[in-house]
């Protein structure tokens, strides 16, 4: 059994969840999230932690945000998109027990505590992550590589700096990048 309580977006994300693993989920019931659910994912905090783990889309991500505003300090699991894809659907509710498996034993703490980080604005230009024809390309690879999942420019260098993301984890990750072309297509 998992201890922490997973936040997830659905009675699907949950039912594909409990498929995987023993855990207990909170469901936000969308993106419009009450003030109830936002304590009770508070009080499953004090009691025994949280794990966000929405979707890998826009509507997802906006979640996580705004659970991880109200509730500092939660743990983060990721999906990649291609493991939550299923007939023009992008899910945790379409993903196979073994990727939610993966996803959940790959979790990362949101640290934001004075805001600084190892990895900074000219690191990202220097990977090719921004300001470079592939850079979304390169982004989505690299989050798949760090855990950290498919984040726009800006989102990414808050969550290397909120997930502690140091310079040699950032380093290694791009030269298994750079070796592994395969892990982003050419546009």
């Amino acid at each position: 059994m998992i201890k922490e309580v997973i936040v997830v977006e659905g009675k699907c994300d949950t039912a594909a969840i409990k498929r995987a693993v023993a855990a207990d989920t909170i469901e936000t019931n969308g993106s419009a999230i009450g003030d109830d659910v936002l304590r009770r994912i508070a009080l499953a905090m004090e009691r025994r932690g949280v794990i966000i783990f929405t979707d890998p889309d826009h509507a997802g991500e906006r979640i996580r945000k705004i659970v991880a505003r109200h509730v500092p300090g939660c743990k983060h699991a990721f999906l990649p998109q291609e493991k939550a894809y299923y007939k023009g659907d992008i899910g945790i509710e379409n993903a196979s027990p073994e990727a939610i498996k993966q996803a959940l034993s790959e979790l990362r703490t949101d640290t934001t505590e004075d805001g600084s980080g190892e990895i900074g604005w000219d690191d990202l230009i220097q990977a090719g992550l921004i300001v470079h024809p592939e850079a979304a390309d390169r982004r989505l690879a690299m989050g798949k590589l760090l855990g950290i999942g498919y984040a726009n420019g800006k989102q990414f260098f808050k969550r290397c700096t909120s997930f502690r993301i140091t310079k040699a984890e950032f380093e290694e990750a791009l030269r298994e990048m750079e070796q592994n072309k395969e892990g982003y297509h050419n546009g």
